[in-house]
C-alpha cells in the first residue's frame, strides 16, 4: 500500500509538471533558466520553500533537535528575517537590472574575471557540498523509512549507493531536460504535499505520546523535556546564543540574498511585485517550518528515550514509527519530491552559471543562445555525476549532517556576501578588491577550520595536566579554546569588507559605476512589502521572547 501511494503521487507530480510546461521555449536562455519570466508569487513561494526544504534540512535539523532541542530553530526562524531584508532591499536592486545570475551583476559592477571567480565558487559549493548532502540525506531517509537493507538483502552502505544514483539520475532528467519552469511547477505541488505530510508527523507523534490526545502529548513533551525547549544555547551547543548576532545572520543573508539557486526562482518572476510577494509568503511559512523540522526531533527524543545509533536517523525512524503504512508511502513520495526539488534546482542553477557565465567567456565567445543552453545542460550532467560519487562518503563526516553543511559553506558564504554587499553599497571599490576577497576570504576561513583542532587539543592537554576529568567541564574548555565557526564567519565578514574598502580608498575605481535599468519586466515594488515584512520580523522576535 505504501509503495502504491508513493508511485501514484510521484507520477501525478511528474505528469502535472509536464502538462504545465509543454508550451515553454526551453531552447532560449529566458525560457530554460528563468521559466520565460512568467512565475507568479504562489509558484515562487512554493519553489523557494522546496529548494530550501529538502531531506538534508528535514533529516539534518531534526537530528540536531533530537540532540540539542529547540535552539536549532534559529536556522529557520531567522531565515524569515533574511528573506524580508532580501525582498525589500536586495531584490529591487537586482531586478531593476534585469539580471539572470548574481555573477552577471558582479560582472556589471566589477568585471568579467571577478564574475568568473564567483561562478566557480558557486559551482564548487553546489557540486562538493550541497548536492552530495541532498543525495545522502534523502537516501538515508528512504533506506531507514522502508528498511531497504532488509527488504533488498543488501548492506546499508550498498543501499545508500543505490538510492543516491537512482535519485541522481531522475534529478538529471527533471532539471537538465525540463528547465526552471518544470522544476518550479513540480515544486509548488510538492510544497503543498510536504507541508501536509510534514505536519502529520508531529500530529501522529504527539498522539502517540498522549495516548490518542495531541494536547496531552504536547503537555507531556513540554513537561518532561524542559531542557529541550530553551533557545539560549551555551558555548558547547551548535548555536551558542551569541552567534545569533554574528555569523548566523551572515549565513542567512548569503543564502537568501546572494545564493544563485535561491534567487533564480525570484528572477523568474513576471514582475518585481510578484517576486516580493512570493518571497514574503515564503518567509511567513518559513517562520512556521520549525513545527516540521525541529519539533519531530524532540518528539523522537522522547519516544526513543534518546537511544538511537545516530541522531540523523531520528526523523526517518519517527516517520516509520508513527505514520500508518499508506501514509508512509505518500510522505516518502513528498520527501522524494523535496529531495528532487533541491537537487534539480541546484543542477539547473549549475547549468545556468556555466552556460551563461563561463561557457561564452572561456570556451566559445560567439556561441548562440541555444548552444550556450546546450553546453550548460551537459555541464549539469557532469556536476550531478561528481555529486553522486561524493554523496555516499558523507556518512563518515564527523559533525552532524546539518552542522557539516553550514561549516563547509562558511568558506564561500562570507566572501561572496561581502563582495555583493560592497558592490551594491559603494561605487568606487575596484575589481581587484573583490578578487582579493573572493580568494583570500576562502583561504582565511579554511585556515581557521584547520587551526581549531590543534587549539582544542592543546586546551584539553592543559586540562588533563591540571587534573580536570569532568566531562561537562572538558566540553566547555574544548568549546572555548577556539571561536565558534559562526563567530569566525562574523569576524571574517567584517575583515573582508574592510579589505575591500581599504583597496577602494588606495586605488579607487576610475570609471564610476552607474547601475543599469531594465525594461524587461515591471519593476514597480509591492506597496505592502515594508508593512508585511515588519509583521514577519515581529513574529520571529516574539518567538524568541516566548522561549
Amino acid at each position: 500500500m505504501g509503495l502504491i501511494s508513493f508511485l501514484g503521487f510521484t507520477l501525478l507530480v511528474a505528469g502535472y509538471a509536464w502538462w504545465k510546461t509543454r508550451g515553454t521555449d526551453e531552447k532560449s536562455a529566458d525560457g530554460y533558466y528563468l521559466g520565460g519570466r512568467s512565475l507568479g508569487a504562489l509558484t515562487i513561494a512554493g519553489s523557494l520553500l522546496l529548494t530550501n526544504l529538502s531531506a538534508e534540512q528535514i533529516v539534518g535539523l531534526n537530528g540536531q533537535a533530537f540532540s540539542e532541542g529547540i535552539l536549532v530553530m534559529a536556522w529557520e526562524t531567522l531565515a524569515a528575517i533574511a528573506m524580508v531584508i532580501t525582498a525589500v532591499y536586495f531584490l529591487p536592486k537586482y531586478m531593476h537590472k534585469g539580471i539572470t545570475t548574481i555573477p552577471e551583476f558582479i560582472e556589471e559592477r566589477f568585471d568579467e574575471n571577478t564574475k568568473a571567480i564567483l561562478s566557480v565558487l558557486f559551482l564548487i559549493a553546489f557540486s562538493i557540498v550541497l548536492l552530495p548532502t541532498i543525495l545522502y540525506s534523502g537516501s538515508l531517509a528512504f533506506s531507514t523509512m522502508f528498511d531497504l537493507p532488509t527488504l533488498l538483502g543488501m548492506s546499508e552502505g550498498a543501499v545508500i549507493w543505490l538510492c543516491v544514483w537512482t535519485i541522481g539520475v531522475i534529478g538529471i532528467i527533471y532539471a537538465i531536460f525540463g528547465g526552471l519552469k518544470a522544476v518550479a511547477v513540480s515544486d509548488l505541488v510538492n510544497a503543498v504535499g510536504l507541508l501536509i505530510g510534514g505536519l502529520l508527523i508531529p500530529y501522529f507523534g504527539l498522539k502517540m505520546i498522549g495516548d490518542g490526545s495531541v494536547g496531552a502529548g504536547l503537555n507531556e513533551l513540554w513537561t518532561e523535556n524542559q531542557d529541550k525547549f530553551d533557545v539560549t544555547g551555551d558555548v558547547t551547543s551548535s548555536i551558542p546564543v551569541g552567534t545569533i548576532f554574528t555569523g548566523m545572520m551572515i549565513a542567512q543573508m548569503y543564502y537568501w540574498g546572494t545564493n544563485q539557486a535561491i534567487l533564480q526562482r525570484v528572477f523568474g518572476a513576471k514582475s518585481l511585485k510578484e517576486g516580493q510577494k512570493g518571497m514574503m509568503l515564503a518567509a511567513f511559512v518559513k517562520f512556521l517550518i520549525p513545527v516540521i523540522v525541529v519539533l519531530p526531533g524532540i518528539i523522537a527524543w522522547h519516544l526513543f528515550e534518546g537511544d538511537l545509533s545516530s541522531a540523523d536517523k531520528a526523523y526517518p525512524e519517527l516517520v516509520k514509527e508513527v505514520l500508518p503504512p499508506a501514509l508512509v508511502g505518500f510522505f516518502a513520495a513528498v520527501l522524494f519530491g523535496a529531495v528532487l526539488s533541491s537537487f534539480n534546482s541546484l543542477l539547473n542553477s549549475s547549468a545556468t552559471l556555466f552556460g551563461f557565465d563561463l561557457y561564452k567567456k572561456f570556451f566559445n565567445r560567439d556561441a548562440s543562445e541555444h548552444k550556450a543552453v546546450k553546453a550548460g545542460k551537459l555541464f549539469g550532467v557532469v556536476v550531478a555525476i561528481i555529486a553522486m560519487i561524493i554523496a555516499p562518503f558523507i556518512a563518515n563526516a564527523p559533525a552532524g549532517l546539518f552542522d557539516y553543511i553550514q561549516q563547509a559553506l562558511g568558506s564561500l558564504s562570507v566572501p561572496i556576501l561581502a563582495v555583493v554587499l560592497v558592490g551594491i553599497v559603494t561605487k568606487k571599490v575596484p575589481a581587484i578588491g573583490a578578487k582579493i576577497v573572493l580568494i583570500a576570504g576562502v583561504i582565511m576561513y579554511v585556515c581557521t577550520i584547520f587551526m581549531r583542532p590543534s587549539y582544542q587539543a592543546t586546551a584539553l592537554a592543559e586540562a588533563d595536566a591540571n587534573g580536570i576529568t569532568d566531562a561537562a567541564q572538558l566540553a566547555i574548555i574544548k568549546a572555548e579554546a577556539f571561536p565558534h565557526f559562526l563567530h569566525i564567519m562574523g569576524i571574517l565578514f567584517v575583515v573582508n569588507v574592510i579589505i575591500m574598502l581599504i583597496v577602494g580608498a588606495i586605488k579607487p575605481k576610475t570609471d564610476i559605476y552607474v547601475p543599469k535599468q531594465t525594461e524587461a519586466i515591471d519593476t514597480t515594488p509591492w506597496k505592502y512589502a515594508y508593512i508585511v515584512g515588519a509583521l514577519i520580523v515581529l513574529l520571529v522576535l516574539s518567538t524568541y521572547l516566548i522561549f
